[in-house]
């Protein structure tokens, strides 16, 4: 339809051998929900200058919530601080759990040098602000420069990041949960009040409840929920910051592919249901389907984009505000803490996350290494420069009055800094010539091969060049309707690149697609007579007609030899071959289809021109690079 957009294609039918949470969905939130936390920033600055009573009053309204006897009172801000934001931490925990147990970090190796960038960034801040502010009592703000925000940083480098950036935004995520994670622990150390031992014993004794009961796997949502709030109320009347509960409880969250009897069942249960739709066999066929899926995902497709869009956001109105006037910008420029916050972010997290990058490398000798060249951990140390949720949370646990002002004004500064220097960065880069701008963007590292049996020229279906530097391969289901609105994108791609090799590998839904497994073998028996790629189009463009008769016809359309067709479909002569593709899937991990590789990595998201497009150039550079 004309002027109607384009929409994404990222539709994709469940395979009933496994499920996976793309890390792309986390970043697209994220991204999203940083112009959601800007505007929520940009209000409280409005606000407090325009009205500033109504501003102070709102947030130190008293709010108090009580049981018989049993009462937690304090300050609205405080239930947004050390209430709401839990939330917040455990969806950082989750997340690291994720990456940790499926993501970019399971791979072990590549656990260290995140780590080590991120501590490197904090230590350096750290210092320079220790530095500046000797001899003063505001040192006890040490922990201001230490964490980078994850919506803002990420959500920036989408705006003045370079083309080639899903890599960096990966490992730029594992520094900041590092950020996080230390942030929390030195707020729970450092900045929380006296502590009462009683109580912190209890929060010790419940939490050690928590890990009995996630040892034993149970999956009992309530349960976790009411022990995390009896945890957080403990640790809350024992002088401890509350907020490390939440990242505890993520970290316990589990993430793991769906198993194949995981995913049978579910389809058997919703097969019953379907037969017979009760009440009963619908709660079965929910659970079921609940099940099918980690906890981790499900909890973070409930939590984050309540933390994303809300939690975070009203967290920034009610911490964010200070009365900008001459006054306080006089007073900033020669403010020991202003200064020492704006050049610890600006200047100390990029020296410290590119410096022990480096350190590392040249150390192991390159055998911890970025998976980005070296400008991107630059530009990616610079944006960690963005320090604003934990960076405030932080600051108002250490200052008061004008102090607290002159640290959230340079909160803001080192944000607009950090963003400049970003821009720098890439700017300058993106100015050398092509094979080095490459190199510096993309480095030398090896990307994280997903694809488990590689191609064989010898025995896969594939169009394009034999020796092609990009590959990419599909695993799809004839009657798959995802499959067949993916084909398009794919044809306009081999059509544009004359340097891309295109693999069909099988995938027949059985349990949801009765037609693909013949529909399958159809294209192997018309591959038996050398037309294999003229079946597949057919199969592809006539979904709605899968039917034995129906190969026949397109047997006969094509001129292929009947009686052989016919007799090779009878037999299953190609049911062997589909098997072998199907295990190489289960190997690989595959979901469901379409799932597309592209020179072994998995591409997640959405397969439409420019999402593909863009995945083979970032391969196609890799493979310059390593000529």
């Amino acid at each position: 339809m004309t002027g109607q957009p384009t929409p994404l294609l990222s539709g994709r039918t469940a395979w009933a051998r496994s499920l996976e949470a793309p890390l792309r969905r986390f970043l697209r939130t994220e991204t999203a929900s940083a112009a959601v936390l800007l505007a929520a920033t940009l209000a409280a600055l409005l606000w407090i200058n325009i009205h500033p009573s109504s501003y102070e009053n709102l947030w130190r309204t008293r709010l108090s919530i009580g049981i018989g006897g049993f009462e937690v009172s304090q300050e609205l801000s405080l239930w947004l601080n050390n209430g709401l934001m839990t939330f917040f931490f455990f969806v950082v925990g989750l997340e690291a759990r994720r990456e940790f147990d499926i993501g970019e970090l399971r791979q072990r190796r590549r656990v260290a040098l995140p780590i080590l960038a991120g501590l490197g960034g904090m230590v350096v801040a750290v210092a320079i602000y220790l530095a500046a502010n000797a001899g003063r009592p505001s040192t006890h703000g040490w922990g201001v420069t230490m964490s980078t925000d994850t919506a803002f940083a990420l959500g920036l480098l989408a705006l003045v990041g370079p083309r080639f950036r899903e890599r960096l935004r990966a490992f730029m995520l594992t520094v900041v949960v590092v950020d996080d994670i230390v942030a929390l622990i030195v707020i729970a150390t450092f900045y929380s009040g006296r502590v009462v031992l009683g109580p912190l014993v209890v929060a010790i004794l419940v939490f050690t409840t928590v890990l009995l009961v996630a040892g034993l796997r149970v999956r009992y949502g309530p349960l976790y929920f009411a022990l995390g709030v009896a945890a957080w109320v403990a640790l809350f009347k024992s002088g401890v910051d509350p907020l490390v509960i939440g990242l505890a409880m993520g970290l316990l969250t589990y993430a793991y592919p769906a198993g194949r009897g995981d995913l049978q069942r579910a389809t058997d249960l919703f097969r019953l249901f379907r037969e017979q739709p009760t009440p009963e066999l619908a709660r079965s066929a929910q659970a079921g389907l609940a099940g099918a899926v980690s906890p981790n995902e499900r909890l973070q497709q409930i939590y984050h984009p309540w933390t994303s869009y809300v939690i975070v956001p009203l967290f920034a109105l009610a911490n964010a505000g200070i009365a900008i006037n001459g006054s306080l910008l006089f007073r900033a420029m020669t403010s020991p803490i202003f200064l020492g916050i704006v050049f610890g972010y600006v200047v100390g997290k990029p020296v410290g996350i590119l410096g022990v990058s480096l350190l590392a490398t040249k150390l192991s000798r390159g055998r911890l290494r970025p998976p980005v060249g070296w400008a991107g951990v630059a530009g990616g140390g610079a944006i960690a420069g963005v320090g604003f949720t934990v960076s405030l949370l932080i600051a108002s646990l250490a200052f008061s009055g004008p102090q607290l002002e002159e640290a959230k004004l340079g909160i803001l500064t080192a944000a607009l800094g950090a963003c400049a220097v970003t821009w720098l960065v890439f700017r300058a880069t993106m100015m050398l010539p092509r094979r080095l701008r490459i190199r510096a963007l993309i480095g030398r590292a090896e990307p994280i091969v997903d694809l488990a049996v590689d191609v064989d020229p010898e025995r896969d279906h594939f169009r394009g060049p034999d020796e092609a530097p990009v590959t990419l391969v599909e695993y799809g289901d004839f009657e798959c309707p995802y499959c067949g609105q993916a084909e398009p994108a794919v044809r306009e791609l081999l059509s544009g690149s004359g340097d891309v090799r295109y693999v069909w590998r099988h995938l027949p839904l059985t349990d949801v697609h009765p037609n693909a497994q013949l529909a399958a073998e159809a294209s192997e028996a018309a591959a038996r007579q050398g037309a294999f790629w003229k079946m597949h189009d057919l199969l592809l463009d006539h979904q709605d007609a899968l039917r034995p008769a129906d190969f026949i016809a397109y047997a006969n359309q094509l001129g292929l030899d009947l009686d052989r067709f016919r007799e090779d479909l009878a037999r299953h002569t190609g049911a062997v071959r589909v098997a072998e593709d199907v295990d190489s899937a289960d190997l690989s991990g595959v979901s469901g289809t379409p799932t597309f590789f592209v020179n072994g990595r998995r591409h997640y998201g959405a397969y439409d021109i420019d999402a593909l497009s863009g995945a083979v150039r970032v391969a196609r550079a890799r493979a310059t690079l390593a000529r």
